[in-house]
């Protein structure tokens, strides 16, 4: 009976989704890793992260000029790990490093959003099927509400064994998966919604 209790309130504190995010519709912009080495000559260069990042912009500005928060993620690297002039943080916008895939994996962004009473995320960036996904999937796990806008997001060409697999089948193959966790608009759809 003792081993049972244990191993219940173990789960319990292993897993925050058991805690549903109370819905305060307090919506936040959370973007992702677009940094430098993603970009044109840089180290990790991504296929088309310049429309993706026009696009992330404009939902910056949107969520800027409604006074609604901006929250940025980057990845840990020695080297191009600026987040991109394009989406520049402001000073008072926070900025979570990490180096895990999932953003919320040794960091404090899970404690902030709700901190913020935050219950809402809108999610963008870099790369679609790597730290987006695991952001998606995360956030929408710990019972955040999440839309996914998938042309302010960019990925690369993957390789199986022999075989290549384009960098657009990528994206879309993913975004198909995620359309189980989040709802998934383009850019100017979200605009429209108010987000």
């Amino acid at each position: 009976m003792v081993k049972k209790i244990f191993m219940l309130l173990l789960a319990t504190l292993m897993c925050p989704a058991l805690y549903a995010i109370p819905d305060t519709s307090r919506v936040a912009l959370l973007v992702i890793d677009i940094q430098d080495f993603y970009f044109p000559g840089g180290k990790s260069e991504l296929v088309n992260p310049l429309p993706a990042a026009k696009n992330a912009a404009l939902l910056v500005e949107y969520f800027r000029s409604h006074q609604l928060p901006v929250i940025y993620v980057k990845h840990q690297s020695a080297e191009q790990e600026e987040i991109n002039e394009m989406v520049k943080p402001l000073a008072d916008e926070p900025i979570f490093t990490k180096t895990e895939v999932n953003c919320f994996v040794g960091t404090q962004l899970y404690d902030y959003l709700v901190g913020q009473q935050i219950s809402k995320l809108v999610i963008c960036g870099m790369q679609t099927h790597l730290c987006v996904e695991a952001a998606v999937r995360a956030a929408s796990d710990y019972g955040f509400k999440v839309t996914l806008i998938h042309d302010a997001c960019a990925t690369r060409d993957v390789k199986w064994g022999n075989t290549t697999i384009p960098a657009n089948m990528v994206h879309l193959s993913t975004l198909s998966t995620l359309q189980n966790y989040a709802r998934i608009l383009s850019t100017e759809e979200c605009l429209k919604a108010n987000p």
